[in-house]
């Protein structure tokens, strides 16, 4: 009669171990099957950041273009398209957004690698009030410059 109850502990004891371990590979696999995989290239993850953090700030602040609004967003500007709009802020014409009619919203799409160092992104911008619902696009040129990616122009 020992020799019954030991061996139904013993076979109690592997069961639980092979529940467990099936439990554990189980968990390991649903969590592999959840994840979802980032197939955007690594230039633009490291761009959208700075389009990102960008427009972030270019929509918490005044957009029509003057010295301030130049002098703010200026670090995440290349040289060459900080001296273009320094010669060019008469005007209520926004450089980020290419309107008068100042936007509310924006999203962050689609993004091409042109070169290891140049990427190009499209921006949406949105118009919604109570009677009036629009979107429109542009495209948002980046750089990489001295380790930083920096926009180059929009079009």
């Amino acid at each position: 009669m020992k020799s019954v109850v030991s061996c139904a502990r013993r076979l109690s004891v592997v069961s639980r171990r092979r529940l467990t371990v099936l439990c554990l590979l189980l968990a390991a696999g649903c969590s592999l099957a959840c994840s979802i995989p980032n197939l955007e290239k690594p230039e633009c993850g490291e761009a959208r950041n700075t389009i990102k953090e960008f427009y972030s700030v270019h929509f918490g602040n005044d957009m029509r273009p003057s010295e301030d609004y130049l002098r703010l967003r200026e670090k995440y500007l290349t040289d060459d398209w900080k001296f273009f709009i320094s010669k060019n802020l008469q005007g209520k014409r926004d450089y980020f957004t290419s309107t008068e009619n100042y936007p509310k919203a924006f999203r962050i799409g689609e993004c091409e690698v042109v070169a290891p160092n140049k990427t190009v992104f499209q921006v949406v911008f949105f118009w919604k009030d109570d009677t009036r619902s629009e979107q429109r696009e542009t495209r948002v040129e980046t750089v990489k410059e001295n380790g930083q990616w920096l926009i180059n122009r929009t079009y």
